[in-house]
C-alpha cells in the first residue's frame, strides 16, 4: 500500500471544485420514490487483487481530480445491496412505496414497465445492474433478475422501459409527460452509479467533514485511491463514507456508507466489472418484442389512467396549499446534524391503535418501525432506519434528518 497523505481537511477541499464540478450528464436518470439519495448500493464482494502501488495524492488533489473527470462513456456491471434495517413485515412496506409512486392506484390502469414504479424495488435488497452510457444522450440500465429482466434505454429524445417478467413496455419521448403529470421523459432522482454517489456526498463535505486519502484499493480490475469522508459532529447517524476513485480517470467506482452504529455497511457501491470504451451501438437500441403491450407516456387515457391520475393531482396540490400554509420547513443545526422542522398539513397526527381506519397491518408496520418518546415537547413516536430517522409529534410537528433519536427529541425539546 502506497504511503499517500492521509492528513485530514475540514472540508476547504470540498468546497472548493463545487462551483465547477461537473453533472453527472451521462447517468441514467431513475427516481427510487421515498428514498434518499444514499439508500442505493453494492455487495462488498467486489473483484479485488491486493492494494496497488500508487503515486502520494492528498485529499484535495484527489477531490479536484473527480471534479475533474469527464468520462462520458462505459459499460459494467453493478451490484447493488441496500440494508437500512426496515423490516420487511410480508412486503407490506414494498407495498407502500410502490402505491406511493403509483397515485394511490395500486397499479392499475399503468404500466408495470413504468421506471417510476418498477425501480423503487432498488431501496432495499441485493441487486444485480448492467450499465453502459455513450455521452449524455445516451444510457441503459438494465436489472438483471433470475428470472427476468427489466432495462431503462435513453436514446436521443426516447426513452423505452421493458419489463420482460411481464412482457410490457413503458415509452416516452424527450418533450412527453409521464403518466403522473411530470413535464419529463423519465423520471429524475436517485444516482444509481459511484460517481454520482460521490457526488452528493461531497456536497455534504463542509467544515464539519474530515477528509482524507486512506491508502489504495483494487476495484473491478482497476487501481483506485480511497477518499474517506468522517462527519465530525456527534449525533449523525452516518459513520464514514469511503469512495474508491479511478488513479487514472478519477470516476469513482465504489461507494461505503458505513453507519455510526456500526454493522454491515448501509450503502456500498461499486463496480464488479467496468470498461470506459465506447459502447456498441446496439447497447442503446431497442425495438417493442412481439406481442407485447405498449403503453405510451402521454396516453394515458388510452389506461384508464387519466381520471385517477387527476384526482391524485387535485389532491397533492390541496396537500401542498395545506403544507405550504404552515411555513417551509426550518432547518435546525448544521452539516450532517442539520435536522428539519415541519408541521404535517393541517397539524394531523399519526393514527392512533383505536383508530378505526388504519389496517391492522399498517398500524403493526408503524409500531415496528418507531419508538414512544416524551419530553418538555410533548409526546410522540421516532420512526428509524439505519441511516434516516423522523420524530413524529402527537400534536403534528415532524423533525428529520441522518441523526440519532437523541438528538430528534433534544431538537423537539429545543423547539
Amino acid at each position: 500500500m502506497a504511503p499517500n497523505d492521509s492528513a485530514e481537511t475540514n472540508g476547504t477541499a470540498a468546497r472548493r471544485p463545487a462551483g465547477r464540478r461537473k453533472a453527472a450528464r451521462y447517468i441514467v436518470p431513475v427516481a427510487v420514490a421515498g428514498v434518499a439519495a444514499a439508500t442505493i448500493g453494492l455487495v462488498p464482494a467486489l473483484a479485488s487483487s491486493g492494494d496497488p502501488d500508487l503515486p502520494k495524492i492528498t485529499a484535495q488533489e484527489l477531490i479536484e481530480k473527480i471534479a475533474a473527470s469527464d468520462t462520458e462513456q462505459f459499460s459494467g456491471t453493478v451490484k447493488i445491496s441496500t440494508d437500512l434495517g426496515i423490516p420487511s413485515m410480508g412486503g407490506l412496506a414494498g407495498s407502500f412505496l410502490s402505491g406511493a409512486t403509483e397515485g394511490g392506484d395500486g397499479g392499475k390502469g399503468g404500466s408495470s414497465a413504468d421506471p417510476q414504479s418498477k425501480l423503487t424495488e432498488l431501496a432495499s435488497g441485493t441487486h444485480t445492474l448492467r450499465v453502459a452510457a455513450d455521452g449524455p444522450d445516451k444510457q441503459r440500465l438494465s436489472v438483471l433478475d433470475q428470472a427476468s429482466e427489466y432495462s431503462l434505454i435513453h436514446n436521443g429524445d426516447e426513452v423505452w422501459a421493458y419489463d420482460s417478467g411481464s412482457n410490457e413496455v413503458y415509452h416516452a419521448d424527450g418533450k412527453g409527460k409521464a403518466p403522473h403529470g411530470k413535464e419529463q421523459a423519465a423520471p429524475e432522482g436517485v444516482p444509481t452509479t459511484p460517481k454520482a454517489l460521490a457526488e452528493e456526498a461531497l456536497k455534504a463535505a463542509d467544515g464539519t467533514t474530515s477528509v482524507s486519502v486512506d491508502g489504495t484499493a483494487r476495484v473491478a480490475g482497476r487501481d483506485a485511491y480511497r477518499l474517506v469522508l468522517k462527519p465530525e459532529q456527534k449525533g449523525s447517524t452516518v459513520g464514514s463514507i469511503t469512495v474508491a476513485v479511478d488513479a487514472e480517470n478519477g470516476v469513482p467506482l465504489k461507494f461505503t456508507l458505513q453507519p455510526s452504529s456500526g454493522g454491515k455497511a448501509v450503502v456500498d457501491a461499486g463496480f464488479t466489472s467496468v470498461d470506459f470504451g465506447k459502447p456498441a451501438a446496439s447497447s442503446f437500441a431497442f425495438t417493442p418484442p412481439k406481442g407485447a403491450k405498449v403503453t405510451e407516456a402521454d396516453d394515458a387515457k388510452a389506461e384508464g389512467h387519466q381520471k385517477e391520475a387527476r384526482k391524485a393531482a387535485e389532491k397533492a396540490q390541496g396537500d401542498l396549499a395545506k403544507f405550504e400554509g404552515e411555513g417551509a420547513p426550518k432547518i435546525i443545526g448544521k452539516g450532517w446534524n442539520s435536522i428539519a422542522e415541519f408541521k404535517t398539513p393541517g397539524g394531523a397526527a399519526l393514527p392512533s391503535e383505536a383508530s378505526k381506519d388504519v389496517p391492522a397491518e399498517a398500524q403493526q408496520f408503524l409500531d415496528a418501525l418507531g419508538d414512544k418518546v416524551s419530553g418538555k415537547f410533548g409526546s410522540g413516536t421516532v420512526f428509524k432506519t439505519r441511516l434516516i430517522n423522523a420524530l413524529m409529534t402527537d400534536d403534528g410537528r415532524v423533525y428529520v434528518g441522518a441523526v440519532t433519536k437523541d438528538a430528534l427529541v433534544a431538537a423537539a425539546n429545543a423547539g
